[in-house]
This record gives C-alpha cells, sequence and structure tokens, in this order.
C-alpha cells in the first residue's frame, strides 16, 4: 500500500514540477538544541534567493530544492537565536538544525513563527499557540489552560463558568474537532469544565483550524485544534512540577539510548477531596472530588530514515457525594507512529491510534443500587505522505479509516431489578485526501486539495424507519458488518493569499465539510453525561460549506499585527430536539430528533502586539448563528444556544522587569440564547411552566477581570522556581451559570427567577520548579 501511494503521488505531481535544470535537494529536521524537540513551523529561507524558502512540518521535517549551487540557509523560530548554515551540492539531506533558545523577554512574546507568515501564508482562520504564549494567562486556580487560553480569541466562544466546552463561528461545541497526537480527546474537559483535560506541561503546540481546513482533516463541521505533546529530553535528565492550592503535578524526562530517543512522563492530580475529610458532616467527609491524568510519550531513531514515537494519555475523574450518587469519566489515548524517509523529498506517517471515552453513573437511593455506563471506543489507521516537489510547491497524499463502537447506555441494577441495555452502534469511517500548496507568483498563495469521506453505519442490531409524524413505522434488523447506510461526501478545501505589500494581504477561503457523530445534550452547559450518537438510515451527517474573507497587515516592523476576517457558513441536516424529548433510556432516540438547517456569519477583528515588555491582544466578534427546523418555532429561522451578538477580549502581559512578569484578561460577552419559560398553569396543585419560542430569551451579559503576578525565585544551570499569584474574577462579578424560576412564596401568582452564580473572587497561588 505504501508503495502503491507513493507511485500515485510521483505520477500525481511529476507533470507540473519537472523541470530540465540540475536540482539539487536540501532536507533535515528543525530542533531545540537545550533538549531535542522538533520544533514546528520554523522558517528556512535562502539569502542568496529572496522570497524562496518553506516551514517544517509537524515533525520537524523540511526539504527545498534548488537549482545547483551554493547557499546560505537561514533558520529561524520565535524565541529562538537565527541560525544559518552554508550547503553546497555536495551537502544535500539529513542537516541537523539546532537552534538556540533567546532568553529573557522572548520567553512571554506572543507572536507568530515567521514575521510576516500570517500575511504571506495562504491559510485564513488558523491561530497558533505554544506553551510559552499562554505562560503569563491568568486562569482559574493558576492551572495553565490550553482550551481557556484559545477562549480569549476572536471566533471562539466559551461556554461559560464551569465548562471547557467551547463554541467556534457559531457551531455547536461538538464540532470542533480536539486531536492530542493524532487521536480525538471526545471530552476535553475535568471536573465538569473547571479544568481541561491538557497538561500544558507535556503540550508543545496547539494550532486552531477555524476556516479553511487542510485537507488531512475532517469530521466535524467548525473547526480543528491539533495539539501536539512533547517528545521529551534527548539531552539530559529533568524533574519539573508544580504546587497548587488544589492541585500538583510532575513532569519527568530524559534521553532514551545516548540521544536516538527521549521519554516523557508527566502527573497531575487535584486534592480538593482531601480537604472535604475535614468536615463534621458525614455526608461532605464521605463525598469523593478528584481528578488525575497521566500523558507519557517515547521516541526512538531506527536510523537516519527511521522514527518510531509512542504517545498515550490517560485522564479520570471521580465525584460522589455520600454513597448516595457517583459520577466517573475517562479519557483514554494512544497513538503508535512511524516516520520514515523515503527520499529526500518525500516523507512518510503512519499511525495507529486509539481512542476511548466513557462514564459511569452509581446512584443508590431507598435501597436499591443502580449504575448507567456509556462509552465511545474508535480504533485508527492512519498513513500520510508528504512530497516537497519545489521551492514553490509541496504535496500531501493520505488515508485513514477509524472504527467506531459507541454503547449509548447501559442501565443495570443490584437490587432485582430487570437491566436495561441500549443497543451498541458500529459504524466505519474512512477518507482519502490529497493537497497542494502552490506559490503561484511572488504575490499568489494557494492551498487546495480535497477529503473525499466514505461513512457506514453497521450492523448488528434493530434500525428503525419513521412515519411523517417521526414515528416508528417498521423495524429492520441487520447482523454483525452488515452496511445499514452509507455515504460518500467530497469535501474540497481551497484558500488564497494575496500580498497588496511586503506586510499586508487579502486571504479567501472555500472549505466544505462533513459531520458522522453527534452530541445530544440537554442543557445549557456541557455535561460529561452528554450522548453522542453515529449517523444511520434517519439520522443523516451534518454538512457545512464556509467561506471567508479577510485583511492582514503588520505594523512597526512587525511589532503589531492585525486582522480583519468575515466568514458566511450554512448547513444541512443540523440536529434539534423535539419539544418534551427523552433522550436517555430510548432506543429509538430517531423519534426525539428533528433535523433542518444552520446559518452563521460574523466579522472577526484582533490586534496583536507582539515584542516589547507589554505584549498581548484585543479580539472582537461580532456575529449571529441561526437555526431553521420544521417542527420547532413554526419552521421559522431561531437563534442557536451558543449565539451571541457580540465577544470582546483583551490579554494584556508586561515584563516589568527580570523578576517579575504582570498579566491580565478582560472578557466581555453577551449572554447565550436560552429557553424560558412564557407563562405557567396548575396541574393538581402543581407548577407546571409553559414554553413558547425556543430560545427566544438571553442570558445576562457576561464579562470578568482576572490578574496574575509571576515572580521568577531562582534561575540557575541547573534549578529554575518561580511563584505564581492571581486573582480570578477581580471585581467579584457574579456572572449567570444558571437562572431557574419559581413561584414567589409570598404570592404564588407570580414568579421569581433565581439564578445561580459559581465564582465570585478567586485567589490562587502556585509554585513552579525545573531542574
Amino acid at each position: 500500500m505504501l508503495r502503491s501511494l507513493a507511485l500515485f503521488l510521483v505520477i500525481f505531481i511529476s507533470i507540473p514540477v519537472a523541470h530540465a535544470q540540475s536540482k539539487m535537494t536540501l532536507s533535515g529536521t528543525v530542533r531545540d538544541s537545550r533538549n531535542g524537540e522538533v520544533l514546528i513551523a520554523a522558517a528556512i529561507s535562502v539569502k542568496e534567493l529572496p522570497n524562496t524558502g518553506t516551514l517544517s512540518n509537524e515533525y520537524g521535517f523540511f526539504s527545498l530544492t534548488l537549482p545547483d549551487g551554493t547557499y546560505t540557509l537561514l533558520i529561524s523560530y520565535t524565541g529562538y537565536q537565527q541560525m544559518s548554515v552554508a550547503v553546497s551540492p555536495g551537502k544535500q539531506s539529513n542537516l541537523k538544525i539546532n537552534l538556540i533558545p533567546n532568553t529573557g523577554l522572548q520567553e512571554v512574546v506572543v507572536h507568530a513563527q515567521n514575521k510576516n507568515d500570517n500575511v504571506s501564508s495562504a491559510q485564513t482562520g488558523m491561530e497558533k499557540l505554544n506553551i510559552n504564549d499562554i505562560k503569563a494567562i491568568p486562569v482559574l486556580f493558576g492551572e495553565k489552560d490550553i482550551l481557556k487560553a484559545l477562549q480569549l480569541l476572536p471566533g471562539v466562544k466559551a461556554a461559560g463558568d464551569g465548562s471547557s466546552a467551547f463554541y467556534v463561528r457559531g457551531g455547536g461545541a461538538d464540532q470542533n474537532l480536539v486531536l492530542l497526537d493524532e487521536a480525538t480527546v471526545y471530552n476535553p474537559a475535568h471536573l465538569l469544565g473547571f479544568f481541561s483535560t491538557f497538561n500544558s506541561d507535556a503540550i508543545k503546540d496547539v494550532t486552531l483550524y477555524k476556516s479553511g481546513m487542510p485537507a488531512q482533516y475532517g469530521g466535524r463541521l467548525s473547526s480543528v485544534e491539533d495539539i501536539r505533546m512533547n517528545d521529551g529530553n534527548n539531552q539530559h535528565y529533568g524533574v519539573s512540577g508544580g504546587i497548587g492550592l488544589i492541585s500538583s503535578r510532575l513532569n519527568v524526562e530524559g534521553p532514551i539510548d545516548s540521544g536516538k530517543g527521549s521519554f516523557l512522563i508527566t502527573g497531575r492530580r487535584t486534592y480538593a477531596d482531601l480537604f472535604l475529610k475535614l468536615s463534621s458532616d458525614t455526608n461532605i467527609n464521605k463525598s469523593i472530588l478528584y481528578f488525575y491524568d497521566f500523558n507519557l510519550k517515547a521516541n526512538y531513531k531506527l536510523g537516519d530514515k527511521d522514527q518510531i514515537f509512542l504517545s498515550g494519555y490517560f485522564g479520570k475523574d471521580k465525584l460522589g457525594y455520600s454513597n448516595n450518587f457517583g459520577l466517573d469519566w475517562s479519557n483514554t489515548t494512544g497513538t503508535l507512529r512511524w516516520n520514515h524517509l523515503l527520499s529526500s523529498r518525500l516523507f512518510s506517517n503512519t499511525s495507529f491510534i486509539y481512542s476511548d471515552y466513557n462514564y459511569n453513573i452509581s446512584i443508590n437511593t431507598g435501597g436499591n443500587n443502580f449504575g448507567i455506563h456509556s462509552e465511545i471506543r474508535d480504533i485508527n489507521l492512519k498513513e500520510e505522505l508528504s512530497y516537497f516537489a519545489s521551492p514553490r510547491s509541496s504535496f500531501r497524499i493520505g488515508f485513514n479509516t477509524v472504527h467506531h463502537t459507541i454503547t449509548p447506555g447501559q442501565l443495570s441494577s443490584n437490587s432485582g431489578g430487570a437491566d436495561f441495555i441500549l443497543q451498541d452502534r458500529r459504524s466505519l469511517e474512512s477518507a482519502l485526501y490529497v493537497s497542494a500548496s502552490y506559490k503561484a507568483s511572488e504575490k499568489l498563495n494557494i492551498d487546495y486539495g480535497v477529503h473525499l469521506s466514505n461513512f457506514a453505519a453497521l450492523g448488528a442490531g434493530n434500525f428503525y424507519q419513521l412515519d411523517a409524524s417521526h414515528n416508528i413505522a417498521d423495524t429492520l434488523h441487520y447482523s454483525s458488518g452488515q452496511i445499514v447506510k452509507s455515504y460518500l461526501i467530497p469535501e474540497p478545501r481551497l484558500s488564497m493569499s494575496y500580498l497588496l505589500t511586503d506586510v499586508s494581504s487579502i486571504k479567501a477561503s472555500y472549505a466544505r465539510n462533513a459531520q458522522y457523530l453527534h452530541l445530544l445534550a440537554n442543557s445549557t452547559t456541557s455535561s460529561p453525561t452528554d450522548k453522542w450518537i453515529p449517523s444511520n438510515n434517519v439520522i443523516k451527517p451534518g454538512i457545512s460549506d464556509q467561506v471567508s474573507l479577510g485583511y492582514y497587515q503588520n505594523f512597526s516592523d512587525g511589532a503589531y499585527e492585525f486582522s480583519a476576517e468575515s466568514y458566511y457558513k450554512v448547513s444541512q441536516n443540523e440536529v434539534d430536539y423535539k419539544d418534551g424529548a427523552n433522550i436517555y433510556a430510548n432506543d429509538a432516540i430517531e423519534t426525539q430528533l428533528l433535523f433542518g438547517n444552520g446559518r452563521a456569519y460574523g466579522l472577526e477583528l484582533l490586534l496583536k502586539k507582539k515584542t516589547g515588555k507589554l505584549t498581548g491582544w484585543v479580539g472582537y466578534t461580532l456575529s449571529r448563528s441561526e437555526l431553521q427546523i420544521d417542527g420547532i418555532n413554526g419552521g421559522n429561522w431561531y437563534a442557536a444556544r451558543q449565539d451571541r451578538t457580540h465577544d470582546i477580549s483583551v490579554v494584556g502581559i508586561y515584563q516589568y522587569n527580570k523578576k517579575w512578569v504582570l498579566s491580565s484578561t478582560f472578557v466581555y460577552y453577551t449572554g447565550n440564547a436560552v429557553s424560558f419559560p412564557s407563562g405557567k398553569y396548575n396541574v393538581a396543585g402543581n407548577t407546571v411552566f409553559y414554553y413558547t419560542e425556543r430560545n427566544g430569551y438571553r442570558m445576562p451579559a457576561y464579562h470578568r477581570l482576572d490578574i496574575s503576578a509571576t515572580r521568577q525565585l531562582a534561575h540557575r544551570k541547573r534549578f529554575s522556581s518561580e511563584l505564581v499569584l492571581g486573582i480570578y474574577n477581580v471585581y467579584g462579578r457574579e456572572n449567570a451559570y444558571i437562572i431557574t424560576f419559581q413561584n414567589d412564596p409570598n404570592d404564588a401568582s407570580k414568579t421569581q427567577a433565581v439564578q445561580t452564580s459559581l465564582f465570585k473572587m478567586v485567589p490562587s497561588i502556585s509554585y513552579n520548579f525545573k531542574f
């Protein structure tokens, strides 16, 4: 298969890139000189050939094909000293580039990887963060949090306090593809969203795509968050970690076999449950409230052309109130990857990927014990070839196939009652993709490709046909492995940029995306018990088409960066509930759902300051997100629950001196759309609230100011430490988490709205160390 794909790729690109002139190919890997970590998107340029260059890929590899001659390569990566390498026809491949990090202010600079890459790149709607970018951003409980940092960018909207869910360009929380070393993470949240799944000590790079997704990605309608773990230090053994008010973490890394490989082990645990034991209330001191997670990674060079990687993640949350109620959920991922250099121009990555998410609920009431279990498990095989044809063009071709197994729910009883088991649902999702990056001229850059996806719903089990009223008309039984329904959807992608000047450009993109898995949630906030369901003969895949147009400009020799990007997105087969739907303990879930269209449009503005003592950004989003579904609101357009008109974020990081870094963030956004009761009536002495328009009301506006200060305590060659102080929600704004309604205790004819808020002012302190 590998050779066939390689042959197909060579035939596909041979005609447009053939040249009679004698050529030389320069290839190699860019790494951090301190620890051997590969540097993603490092800029490689040719001093003697202006406007000729490339970027290292996600594995640090690069390739440049040039006319025979002697050249000087300039390799740069923000936060590192630029390196020059003299090359000649006799020195072509396997260059080992080790960049030396800068010190001082560079550690807190917010930046792009190349000074004008944000302008010249054809990619629209992309944001790239590394851990240094978010190091000083204040967050709840002092924990560095990648997902919370992403939510400070325009076009990305936080679901609110107590949730790691987020919405991108009007899409739902389930429409974001979150990848950790290529493995899908279905629930990226700890402690009901107060923390994200990702321990920042284990993370190297985060790339967010909001539009124009490259063709290698598929399966979600709104965005891709591609998160890459550190490889581990292949030069020296090291230990780092941190101790905070409610959690601590530890990181151990080092070389394997004299620098041929490395390993990384990180662990994190909260200990809020230890404080519960101090309570005199027996219900509280028997309660459970904690999470832990582990990241593990190892890599080893088999030779100059081969390297293998093994990475994994395991995280678990446990919540319980006395012996009456318990809820736990866990994520497990594993990736086995093989990088192989077929030639100095052709790079191969083969991956075997595993992902599992499950939750369990236990209930003990009146002597009756019940347990509920749900799970989604993926097994994925992926192969990709990258061909670096010339400084003007590069290509990717690949395929992947994923087998999904979803256990929607199993109810078991330890008290003599009958078990209730919903049918497992199995499916096969496959894709073939081809993409190219082409520098058409000195001003025009184009990325184009297609992602051809296929989805097959598989037996065994019963599947249903519905009548016009969404009731079961017929039940069909399929045997194991039998195809119930299949879909084949081409997803073309196109992005381009046109340079107006050396520091300004306009960009445009179009992308079609298909999504075959859907998340059902019956609350305004995300929950571990939200339910994943696959497409089948009734539930069709979601399809979105998005166009984007933007203007990009750099100022003051790259110190400032500005972008304005507008988008319009239409979607098909959006899913929402019937009024009064029951999604739990219901095998025929299709009968509770309605399907229709969606649209989202908006304008995103971003101004960044990337250098100097004061860095940061200001972001603003103006947007709408609406649905039109027969059977809801009379078939008229209505606001999606994630619809917000205005969203503002301000991030400031100030390097006061060599010892102190001060930072703050301010966020404001209009409230989510929500369904509130329009009236009430009395039934047998009980008040029943009456709902009319779906999402016809708004939650109150949300705003919050956070501050933090980082004090460097020690900074020596073998040991460094720092103290981080912070305050979340400085002025104590009581933002609404949920609003409920009840009769006025003094006058039952009147109704009271009761607002629940999670946080006022939350101080934090943590101690971080490294040796």
